[in-house]
């Protein structure tokens, strides 16, 4: 799965954020939040979005951007990375006692914004999918493990869990809200069935039948979701020993 970074870009020109919106597109990990056109747009989408980058185009308004900067402290404990950008160096200095990850200069020269977004991704901490899934209904909360969870089935509108301790849960959301939300491991196998692909045993296309390691049952597939049986396939493929039965 490719890691996503997320941006936004802070400019009183709309045409210049439009501009710098198009050059990223190149770099397929990074992704487009939103545009702030001035310091108070910018506080508010950078505490809503959480970016992991933030694009400040200095050469108007400067002095109330450092200011935003400033503020933006005592909401994280780790600011995201800021890249400054102006025509001229006038506020190199301030930008590195405010902390800013680089400061690009215009016109622009592609080898070092590369080598720039290289380097800021580098010390963005790693990013980890998250591993519990909360199941509400009314006034009720249930947390479920992901890595619990064998395999999931519809019903209806309702979903049914089957989980390693042979137990079942029944969620009142259609299979395709949790297809959305489950880590990456999980994939579409059937129009009724996700499939936690980290708990497979065995594929058996003459049946079109999973295998599931901890109970033996097995799970059907569907030839419109062949191409997740064949990556599955050659994800197991890559840990196994071949021997012929």
């Amino acid at each position: 799965m490719l890691v996503e970074y997320n941006y936004v870009i802070i400019c009183s020109d709309r045409d210049f954020s439009l501009d710098l919106k198009f050059r990223l597109k190149k770099y397929e990990d990074l992704a487009f939040v939103s545009f702030a056109k001035d310091k108070t747009e910018g506080l508010f989408v950078i505490l809503k979005h959480r970016p992991d980058i933030v694009f400040i185009n200095l050469s108007k308004n400067a002095p109330e951007y450092f200011k935003m900067v400033v503020e933006l402290r005592q909401y994280f404990h780790n600011l995201p990375i800021i890249i400054g950008i102006s025509n001229d160096k006038q506020y190199v200095f301030k930008a590195i006692k405010n902390h800013f990850f680089d400061y690009w200069l215009l016109p622009y020269s592609e080898w070092d914004i590369s080598k720039s977004l290289l380097h800021a991704k580098a010390q963005i901490p790693e990013k980890t999918e998250p591993k519990t899934l909360c199941l509400k209904s009314y006034r009720d909360f249930q947390y479920l493990n992901t890595d619990d969870i064998l395999y999931l089935k519809s019903d209806n509108n309702t979903t049914c869990f089957t989980m390693k301790n042979s137990s079942e849960i029944i969620a009142y959301k259609t299979l395709k809200v949790f297809e959305k939300q489950l880590p990456e491991q999980f994939k579409r196998i059937h129009q009724s069935y996700i499939l936690n692909t980290d708990c497979v045993s065995g594929i058996n296309y003459g049946k079109n039948l999973c295998t599931i390691a901890f109970n033996n049952s097995q799970v059907p597939f569907s030839k419109s979701y062949i191409k997740n049986i064949d990556e599955l396939k050659k994800k197991l493929a890559q840990s196994a020993i071949f021997a012929n039965k």
